[in-house]
Order: C-alpha cells, then sequence, then structure tokens
C-alpha cells in the first residue's frame, strides 16, 4: 500500500494545507480566464461554529503565485456537526444496508450490507475473499491498535479478510489547520495533484473543505486496499477515520450540508483550497453542466469561476487547481 495516502501515513495532528508539497504547476495548461468579471470571496459564515476546534480567524499567506494575501485559518475537529459518522463494516451478512456503509468502484456507489460481504468472492472473481465464519459474523476490526495494524503497509496476514473500522473515539483530541485565501485568486495555468492511485492523481493533495471543515480528499487508494483482501468502507457520507489525518472524505453523496441556489444551479458544498466555491455534481432537474474544464470548473456571472464534483463512485473529487491556493 503506498505510503503518503492519508490511510496510511504518519502525520502530525494539525496539517496546513498551504504546506501540501504534492501539488505541482502544470505550465502547459492554459484556462480561458479574460471573461471572469465576477471574482467571489469565501464566506467564512458558511462554515458551521459546532465542527470547528476554533472560530474561523484571518493571517497572512502567501500563495503560490508568489503574492501575498489574507487567508482564512480554519481549525477543524475531525467532527461534523451535520451527519453522524459510520457505520462502516456489518457485524453478521444477514444485516441490511443500515448497518454498514458505502464502497466505491468502477463509478458505481455500493452498500455495504451484509450480503455485498458474503458476496465478495463472485463481486471480485476471486475465491480469497471470505470475510466471515462459519456462523455468517463478519469479521472486523475491534480495536485501535488493530485499526493501526489493519492501515498498516505491510499489513500482516492475520487481517486479511478483516472489515477495516475505526471508529471516532479514537480521534477525539485531533485537529486539523487548514488556510483558503479570503480572495480566489485564477491563475492562466492549472495545478495537478500529486501522487497516483485514482483519477486526478493521489497522495496528500487535499482537495478542499466541506463547510463542516471535514476534507475533501486525494482518492483512496482502494487498488492497494484490496490487494491485502481488506476492505475499509466509506460511511453514507462518503467518509472514514484514519488515526492521523482523523475523518475525510472520499465522496460528495449529498450527506452534508448544501446551500441551494435560487436559480436552479446544483447546491453548494464548500471550498476548494484556492478558494472557489464546490458544488454538487448535477443541477435541480438533474444534469451535469456541459461545459467543464479539465480541472471540473467553469464561470458564471452569479458564482464567478467554480467547480462541480466528481460523482460519488469515481471516487473522486476535482481534477486540478485554477486558482493559487496558499503555501
Amino acid at each position: 500500500m503506498p505510503l503518503h495516502h492519508p490511510l496510511f501515513t504518519t502525520l502530525g495532528a494539525v496539517l496546513l494545507l498551504a504546506t501540501l508539497g504534492a501539488c505541482a504547476e502544470d505550465e502547459d495548461t492554459a484556462l480561458p480566464i479574460d471573461g471572469d468579471t465576477v471574482v467571489v470571496d469565501v464566506d467564512p459564515t458558511n462554515f458551521l461554529d459546532a465542527s470547528l476546534a476554533e472560530s474561523v480567524t484571518i493571517v497572512p499567506c502567501t500563495l503560490s503565485d508568489g503574492s501575498s494575501a489574507d487567508c482564512y485559518q480554519i481549525v477543524a475537529a475531525s467532527d461534523p456537526s451535520d451527519h453522524q459518522m459510520g457505520p462502516w463494516c456489518p457485524d453478521h451478512i444477514s444485516d441490511g444496508a443500515e448497518a454498514g456503509g458505502i464502497w466505491l468502484e468502477d463509478g458505481e456507489v455500493y452498500d455495504v450490507d451484509g450480503a455485498f460481504i458474503e458476496n465478495l468472492a463472485d463481486f471480485y472473481d476471486d475465491d480469497t475473499w471470505r470475510m466471515y465464519d462459519d456462523n455468517g459474523d463478519i469479521y472486523v476490526t475491534e480495536t485501535e491498535n488493530d485499526c493501526a495494524n489493519a492501515a498498516n503497509p505491510n499489513v500482516g496476514e492475520e487481517y486479511r479478510n478483516f472489515c477495516v473500522e475505526c471508529l471516532p473515539s479514537y480521534i477525539t483530541e485531533l485537529t486539523q489547520t487548514y488556510l483558503i485565501p479570503v480572495t480566489p485568486v485564477r491563475l492562466s495555468t492549472t495545478t495537478s495533484f500529486g501522487g497516483g492511485g485514482g483519477p486526478g492523481g493521489g497522495g496528500l493533495s487535499v482537495r478542499g473543505l466541506a463547510f463542516n471543515g471535514i476534507r475533501f480528499d486525494a482518492p483512496a487508494p482502494t487498488d492497494a486496499i484490496l490487494s491485502a483482501y481488506t476492505l475499509a468502507p466509506f460511511d453514507d457520507a462518503g467518509g472514514h477515520i484514519n488515526l492521523n489525518a482523523g475523518y475525510h472524505y472520499h465522496a460528495a453523496t449529498g450527506q452534508t450540508t448544501e446551500i441551494p441556489q435560487t436559480d436552479g444551479h446544483a447546491p453548494m458544498i464548500g471550498y476548494a483550497l484556492d478558494g472557489h466555491g464546490l458544488y454538487a455534481r448535477l443541477d435541480d432537474s438533474g444534469a451535469e453542466p456541459t461545459d467543464l474544464d479539465a480541472c471540473r470548473g467553469h464561470y458564471d456571472d452569479t458564482r464567478g469561476y467554480h467547480y462541480h464534483v466528481d460523482g460519488a463512485g469515481t471516487n473522486n473529487f476535482i481534477n486540478c487547481l485554477a486558482g493559487a491556493y496558499a503555501r
């Protein structure tokens, strides 16, 4: 399993979006920005106070284009106030969808219910999968130590065919600190996300923040997880926990706070790393914009430049950044 992914990397309790070095400027990708006449500032009141460890403050920062700016400093408590975390793993193969979370595969979202666990061998066409005993009880990690060991890149044989479930009680003291520019600065070149592991890249490149302060993360390394014959489901909100990165999302499923738009446009769900708005994939009529650029962004005179996240089953949010991020 890749050492650089948030599931496995040892991080400090405080992470700055400003210092995520996995972003690299792509000088070959120019964006048509001449028509952008509206720039929408980040609105700090959109963030949910109950989800934050501290009030949002303004601090000086240096952006990736070398300019000095003001940034909002957001200290999240890794504890969303707008939905419950979990569940992730069902206990028995007879359990329904309410007992487990979801899994993302080939653009589709699957309920991790008992039947899904029971049929993993058929699902992946591999008889090695058998994540339950003769009584139908599912093998689930039970302790914080199990959580740490099962997420180790050199996971031992003793965790093969385990459903990995890391609990909120393991990260009660963890906070994460992020910086987002107050005023987005659109650039003529995009910034790609470093690493590998899925659509749009991988590594530690956080894509943005939900209004509850929880980060929209890089694609989960599902191939590496599956190669160890483990399963680390996401809850219905698209999130799961690791001991160092805390609770984070790998899919936008409509469970987090959304801000409806009066013109039928897709609802707003957060902010990208560069301060541009993040919006759901589909508008009120169920349509996806047809003019999205390579980053999954476009412009209108109401919202300025903004992004639309990818489908939940893709294990992806956006593909690159069109604006400057805080270093």
